[in-house]
């Protein structure tokens, strides 16, 4: 998986540097509601040809949870 990726994904969403994006960095920190999060979500299924789980979608608060949460579904499907 390619975490510069997802931090390009998620700094270009929100129009925040790459460079602030950090695993701990919450989406709350960011001022992100839950629409933004939503088209997040959606730019990296699209990106990583993948689809969250909406369940677990809910529970994801920090960068490093979504960066958590792909590489969990990469490596169960075995790419």
């Amino acid at each position: 998986m390619d975490e510069a990726l997802v931090l390009k994904v998620i700094a270009e969403q929100l129009r925040v540097p790459e460079e602030s994006l950090t695993p701990e960095t919450t989406f709350a920190d960011l001022n992100a509601d839950s629409l933004e999060l939503f088209q997040i979500i959606v730019a990296l299924e699209e990106k990583f040809d993948m689809e969250f789980d909406n369940d677990k979608a809910e529970n994801i608060k920090t960068v490093g949870d979504v960066l958590d949460y792909i590489r969990t579904v990469i490596e169960s499907s075995g790419e």
